[in-house]
């Protein structure tokens, strides 16, 4: 292959990825008090090492309340820009972008991690934990069972939230991020006001879609107000909420128009997460199993699109960009099994026996490797 479209850099406002690869969102469950750490150093680090183009934060909460579990990252408070700095210019000076995945649980906040079993904390534990943590949502509907029934948000209590991410967005930038991702999927706050299942609200926040849509079109414009014009803005959605009834690919592709409008620069194409409980649609998850929803979004509004979810070899992320299904890969759980995917993708797709985009504190060992492989292979042969 001579050359990749994998491996083209992609210039998205100021920004210049030097590749089309994405480290996904993946939720940590290590930062007590929203402090980031030595373990976001390592864990998120190492994918610079590893090659890929932006590193995305695990989901980082705008609000003590919108905390998905006991120890997520947050950026609610001033202090935590200093410990996020030391992070993200670790992963500039090894070479790759980072952004931040800012989010809001809404009503689904207080959850076990997944190797506890996931489960929904009771409201009492959730208090324990921290008394100003509760849930809230658009209205009085629980996710499902297990889950207590959230508090419907007042008008202040919607502007406040507005707010939040507005001033998560602003602490972003002070501690060096490139990127910020909206989380406007999976069943958060933002995603509970978009479905008619969980937004039962009369007000100019419920009812139409147009009304379901206005707290994600209010908290982008904030967010691109509050964060600088040159850096670009994504934005994570569940094309399809995952239930029946529930919100499609033609409201996503509605809602996208107008993020557009509101200075949202890529999409990242996620699906499902309203409620376990709720009819699932048929999205069976099978290999690289959302990447038509980046194609059809992307092929409606024009937006640059982000695909994830089961891209796990080189030939089949460079399908994806070649044939423009989508603009960027995001991988996630790949990364952990391999954070240097991105240069082996890159050593299957363009060959490089030296090494050359490799660190160079690893480039010399690898380079000593393959002069022993190379020998011993000249002496069997």
């Amino acid at each position: 292959m001579s050359s990749s479209a994998l491996f083209a850099p992609l210039q998205v406002r100021s920004l210049c990825l030097k590749n089309r690869i994405v480290i996904s969102p993946m939720m940590q469950h290590a930062a007590p008090g929203g402090f980031a750490n030595h373990w976001h150093l390592v864990h998120l680090g190492k994918f610079a090492l590893g090659g890929a183009a932006l590193v995305l934060t695990e989901s980082t909460a705008v609000s003590p309340v919108g905390r998905i579990g006991r120890d997520d990252a947050g950026l609610w408070d001033d202090a935590h820009v200093a410990p996020w700095k030391e992070v993200v210019d670790f992963v500039h000076a090894h070479g790759a972008a980072i952004g931040v995945q800012l989010g809001h649980a809404g009503r689904k906040a207080g959850s076990k991690a997944l190797w506890e079993g996931g489960e929904a904390l009771s409201e009492a534990q959730m208090a324990e934990a921290d008394p100003r943590w509760v849930r809230i949502g658009p209205s009085a509907v629980a996710a499902g069972e297990g889950w207590s029934v959230p508090r419907a948000m007042s008008g202040a209590d919607i502007e406040e939230v507005v707010a939040q991410f507005a001033a998560a967005a602003r602490r972003a930038d002070a501690a060096g991020f490139d990127v910020v991702e909206l989380h406007f999927g999976h069943g958060y706050l933002a995603a509970s006001f978009l479905s008619p299942l969980s937004n039962l609200r009369t007000d100019e926040h419920g009812g139409s879609r147009e009304g379901r849509m206005r707290l994600a079109l209010r908290i982008a414009r904030e967010v691109r107000a509050a964060w600088p014009g040159d850096k670009p803005l994504w934005c994570r959605l569940s094309v399809v909420d995952g239930a029946v009834g529930g919100w499609g690919v033609e409201d996503s592709i509605a809602l996208v128009r107008q993020l557009q409008d509101c200075g949202v620069d890529v999409i990242d194409c996620s699906s499902g997460g309203l409620t376990e409980q709720t009819r699932a649609l048929p999205v069976p998850r099978g290999l690289g199993f959302q990447v038509p929803f980046a194609r059809q979004v992307r092929s409606a509004t024009g937006v640059l699109t982000q695909a994830v979810g089961m891209i796990v070899e080189p030939r089949q992320a460079e399908e994806i960009v070649a044939s423009g299904a989508a603009d960027l890969v995001a991988i996630g759980r790949e990364a952990l099994y391999d954070p240097y995917w991105p240069l082996h993708a890159q050593a299957a797709l363009q060959p490089d026996p030296q090494f050359g985009d490799w660190h160079l504190r690893h480039r010399v060992w690898l380079q000593k490797r393959q002069l022993v492989l190379d020998r011993l292979k000249g002496a069997a042969d």
